[in-house]
């Protein structure tokens, strides 16, 4: 197509309608977030978590063990480090943690452990205990 015949008119100016500044022409092309929220829900569905792992009956007894050797070195406040399961707020599964420190309690209603710092541990989530004051079991 050629434009011949339009090229050299003057450009039209609106009688009613004030001329746009540059910058404001410009923010109508400016971009916009048509899927607000779309990268946070891609996000969110490529994090991975983990499934919890249901011990033997072998390594719930040691668990055991420790727990109540533990109690019995209450006055002592020994510091050891328990790997527990960390449900997941959002979707199926979670993550395995490791917290260090001393128990302050141990809530037999609530089946959980308190410690010093107010973590507050399920018992039945921990997977390990590990801690100097085991080494004799």
């Amino acid at each position: 197509m050629n434009y011949d015949d339009i090229i050299d008119l003057p450009h039209h100016v609106s009688l009613t309608h004030p001329h746009m500044a540059i910058p404001d022409r410009a923010a109508q092309f400016a971009p916009f977030a048509a899927l607000t929220g779309h990268e946070a829900a891609i996000k969110e569905t490529a994090r991975l978590t983990a499934d919890k792992i249901i011990l033997s009956e072998d390594a719930r007894a040691l668990l055991d063990e420790k727990l109540q050797f533990l109690l019995e070195q209450s006055g002592e406040k020994p510091l050891v480090s328990f790997t527990f399961f960390l449900p997941d707020g959002q979707k199926s599964g979670g993550a395995y943690i490791t917290q260090s420190g001393t128990i302050k309690k141990m809530d037999l209603y609530q089946n959980t452990l308190i410690l010093t710092d107010k973590t507050v541990i399920p018992i039945d989530d921990i997977l390990e205990i590990e801690g100097d004051c085991f080494s004799s079991i």
